[in-house]
């Protein structure tokens, strides 16, 4: 096995990827078109959701729901200090302020608990990350949010086909946003999906995504100021390809879940992120937090041991206190979560017998 490269992920084609693709493009759709119209259908009835928008990816997707919500420079939206950023550098971009908050110590989600604290009169919308495909406590954050008139926007990045209390993750706040980049369960190779059920957040998101023309009306008119957010509808095919297979993909992500709990859940020196009972998680990345005392050489230093064995690691995201772009804050769990948490390799064709060479090699690097 020590000659055998095991990646931290990499993303598979289930079937009719190539079939379609290639369909696509002998259509001479190559922007718009069929598979489209067929992706954001198929999302639209697997969320139970009235309105979906492809775009051209997961970020562009966040910041489509901050213009579809009116944001305005000055405005601050809050979002949880560990957890990928692209959700901050969008607010940046817009001329927000993005608030950081804590998270759970054990999930490593938005704290609904400690979430009032950074509610302030300037605040217009909280953004949920629902980590490493968790989901937080929505009813306790949408409660918050009612109370205060908050808009509330889940980002679902890396949480496609989880669920909280029996519901999609994603269909639960005004707005959500989902990614299709190459890691995801679904992919696109680049590519995001914005959800609501709202009609009037739907046609004024559509504008913004081309370029704020209402083609209906006549071209080249401009309604608003837009951007260009479109995804091709070459990608698109490869999106419905996939979409076909979310069965599978169910099944072997909740394999590949279970196996490594097999080998790692309450080992010595190993914490695993919790999922509480009330969320059903289709896991994006296994991550693990590590003892200090029990890994005395740090997770940097593991993540290199691991590579000199053949498998590649990833350290958890940087803790947005740690990180110099942002104004100076403290949040201690992040921090901690930050400093300690290592993830390894997590996709569908992932086999036991490498999940179980994976944890041997981790375990006997344990003091």
């Amino acid at each position: 096995m020590k000659d055998k490269f095991i990646p931290w992920t990499k993303p598979n084609f289930w079937g009719n990827e190539i079939e379609y693709v290639t369909d696509a493009l002998k259509s001479t759709w190559i922007s718009g078109g069929e598979y489209l119209e067929r992706m954001e259908s198929g999302f639209s009835k697997l969320l139970e959701q009235k309105h979906v928008l492809a775009v051209s990816n997961g970020t562009t997707a966040i910041h489509l729901a901050y213009l579809g919500l009116g944001l305005k420079p000055g405005d601050e939206v809050i979002v949880p200090g560990f957890a990928f950023m692209a959700a901050a550098n969008i607010a940046i971009h817009m001329g927000l302020r993005p608030v950081f908050a804590e998270i759970d110590p054990d999930t490593w989600c938005l704290s609904a608990e400690e979430l009032p604290k950074y509610i302030s009169t300037k605040t217009k919308a909280i953004i949920p990350i629902h980590t490493y495909g968790n989901v937080c406590a929505m009813d306790e954050i949408m409660e918050i949010a009612e109370v205060h008139k908050i808009a509330v926007i889940e980002d679902c990045a890396e949480s496609l086909f989880s669920k909280y209390k029996g519901r999609e993750s994603g269909t639960i706040g005004e707005l959500s946003t989902f990614s299709l980049q190459a890691t995801k369960m679904i992919t696109t190779g680049e590519g995001g999906l914005v959800v609501t059920s709202s009609d009037e957040l739907k046609k004024r998101m559509m504008l913004y995504r081309s370029h704020g023309m209402d083609r209906g009306k006549k071209f080249y008119w401009h309604e608003l100021p837009g951007h260009n957010f479109r995804l091709t509808n070459f990608q698109a095919a490869i999106g419905v390809a996939q979409l076909e297979q979310k069965d599978a993909i169910l099944t072997e992500r909740y394999r590949v879940n279970e196996e490594y709990k097999k080998y790692l859940l309450d080992k010595d020196g190993i914490t695993m992120q919790k999922v509480n009972s009330d969320v059903d998680a289709v896991i994006w990345a296994i991550a693990l937090k590590l003892d200090s005392k029990v890994f005395p050489q740090g997770r940097d230093k593991l993540i290199e041991q691991l590579k000199s064995v053949g498998i590649e690691t990833r350290p958890g995201f940087y803790a947005s206190s740690i990180l110099e772009i942002y104004e100076p804050h403290s949040l201690p769990v992040c921090e901690d979560i930050s400093k300690n948490v290592i993830s390894v390799p997590t996709f569908s064709t992932l086999t036991n017998e490498d999940i179980g060479y994976i944890c041997e090699q981790l375990l006997k690097l344990r003091k």
